[in-house]
């Protein structure tokens, strides 16, 4: 629809779906520096001057023609449902879901700044194997227990969660993801990007990033991932993936995360206190659980037990012996797999560039 209306306008996709595989935000953007209102287009030897009403601002007309798009989905789509069109926001969208793939979806229009976004999380993910595998892992955990949601409200989202795990990964000794800071410093005079005011610039070939050597393995990892947060001072300290480094906090808010290109919001800033301790205490035991995976699993065999166990409902009454009901599900299977998985590529890896 969008290429017969605006053809140098395409649709591209940011988000979890190009850099992890899951979840997807589609937006539009123009390939032209000229002004979406007003176009002067040639067509061969004629001139054809595509003529709009004037706006009074680039945001009004964003929310305009989102409007308009969202009409076309929720009455013509195919397979489209439950659509919402959350003009307001600061970043006006258009969400809804689609049937027949499973995917939810946000459509925002010219997000350039989202869309590098996008692109850091994938040179990130490609950096090293455990990143993504540990990002799967924890999205997956916190889905489980009803910490992440598809409805709009004061859970923490997916992408605050990917902040924290590169956050973790920073912290490692020796660091096994670098810093934004130190990304940019490798960028080239084409990697430099300055969106709205905002500098977006960090490497693009990852062969100028020096590997890390670091080799600690995914359940160590896991572990002490949930042992850090579980006892993080989320009421004094922000985290900040730009420095990889905790900061005071600049505001008052349960959860602060900073925005790792506009460094004056807060991409958390909807998560309540009730949803960050429900994390921390999650967290918590989940490390407990963790630690006693080295143990001999119940000798009953019918309880989930290690990995698997981080996935139960039933987590938070681990230590007091409640029984946990049901057959691992395919998730849980599908987890250890990945982990596994990936502790094999990552080891290959690490003992190639050894060599």
């Amino acid at each position: 629809m969008t290429g017969r209306r605006r053809p140098r306008c395409p649709p591209s996709c940011s988000g979890s779906d190009k850099t992890l595989g899951c979840g997807c935000l589609p937006w539009l953007t123009s390939r032209s520096t000229v002004p979406l209102i007003g176009q002067l287009q040639k067509t061969g030897p004629f001139k054809i001057e595509y003529q709009t009403k004037r706006v009074p601002s680039q945001r009004i007309a964003t929310q305009r023609i989102l409007y308009v798009i969202g009409e076309f989905i929720d009455n013509f789509g195919p397979g489209c449902v439950n659509v919402q069109k959350i003009l307001n926001a600061r970043c006006p969208l258009v969400r809804f879901a689609h049937q027949p793939s499973g995917l939810q979806c946000d459509l925002t229009a010219n997000n350039r700044i989202a869309m590098r976004s996008s692109e850091l999380l994938y040179i990130y993910g490609n950096l090293d194997p455990r990143v993504k595998a540990l990002v799967f892992g924890v999205r997956c955990w916190a889905r489980a227990h009803n910490i992440t949601s598809s409805i709009p409200g004061s859970w923490i989202t997916n992408f605050s969660l990917t902040m924290m795990v590169l956050f973790f990964l920073q912290k490692r000794n020796p660091p096994i993801v670098p810093t934004l800071d130190q990304l940019k410093a490798l960028a080239d005079t084409e990697d430099k990007h300055v969106i709205e005011g905002f500098d977006c610039t960090f490497v693009s070939d990852l062969n100028k990033i020096k590997p890390t050597r670091n080799t600690e393995t995914l359940d160590d990892l896991l572990a002490d991932l949930f042992e850090f947060f579980g006892n993080f001072a989320f009421n004094k300290y922000s985290l900040n993936i730009r420095k990889g480094k905790e900061q005071n906090k600049p505001e008052a808010s349960s959860l602060h995360i900073q925005n790792p290109f506009e460094q004056n919001l807060n991409i958390s800033k909807n998560v309540n206190v009730k949803q960050l301790e429900k994390f921390v205490a999650l967290a918590r035991e989940s490390a407990w659980l963790l630690q006693q995976a080295g143990k001999d699993p119940s000798s009953s065999h019918s309880q989930p037990w290690g990995l698997a166990a981080l996935l139960s409902s039933s987590v938070t009454n681990a230590r007091r012996g409640t029984q946990q009901k049901g057959k691992t599900s395919e998730r849980i299977r599908g987890l250890l797999d990945s982990l596994k998985i990936s502790d094999i590529i990552q080891k290959r890896s690490f003992g190639t560039q050894v060599r």
